[in-house]
């Protein structure tokens, strides 16, 4: 498949399906700089959808404790880690946290994101202007609906792999 920038197109292969989200490099450059980069190196690579709230968003990311497999995995404190990488300076942008909206999770510090990221189920504006959005579902958004629910979820569905689709076409 063609993407109009594969530099700046996620291929995103979750346990429900696969999902492409086009990324905001003008909006959000340090946060797409990051994605990239954790994409790059396999970090999101099995790390679980560890809160998903029904009507509002998937949340996923935590490279650090939300990694199957992974040297510190805790499914208990899924949620509460990031990468090693330093944490990022807030991008807010006046982006809609729409439907498909793929924006940052972030402690209470707006400058605390870090490789933590959630995917709006529906529009979720009352976070606009509070946290940074990267990117946009353009296909699979279907499949990220049949993501499992919980806070925290039990036995979550996770990310198989998320490459930048440059390095795959």
């Amino acid at each position: 498949m063609a993407y109009k920038d594969p530099e700046n197109t996620i291929l995103l292969e979750t346990t429900k399906g696969n999902v492409v989200i086009e990324l905001y490099p003008d909006l959000a450059p340090e946060h797409v700089n990051r994605i990239k980069e954790l994409a790059r190196e396999g970090a999101y690579d099995g790390v679980v959808f560890h809160r998903v709230i029904d009507g509002f968003m998937a949340q996923t990311g935590d490279v650090k404790f939300g990694k199957k497999g992974g040297a510190s995995f805790n499914p208990s404190r899924a949620g509460m880690g990031g990468s090693d990488k330093p944490d990022l300076k807030a991008e807010f942008s006046n982006a809609n946290h729409g439907r498909g909206a793929c924006s940052m999770a972030r402690a209470q510090n707006p400058n605390s994101a870090n490789s933590q990221f959630f995917i709006c189920f529906d529009d979720a504006g009352f976070l606009n202007r509070q946290y940074t959005v990267w990117g946009q579902v353009i296909e699979g958004m279907d499949n990220v609906d049949k993501i499992k629910r919980g806070e925290p979820v039990q036995d979550p569905d996770s990310i198989v792999s998320m490459r930048v689709a440059a390095d795959v076409e």
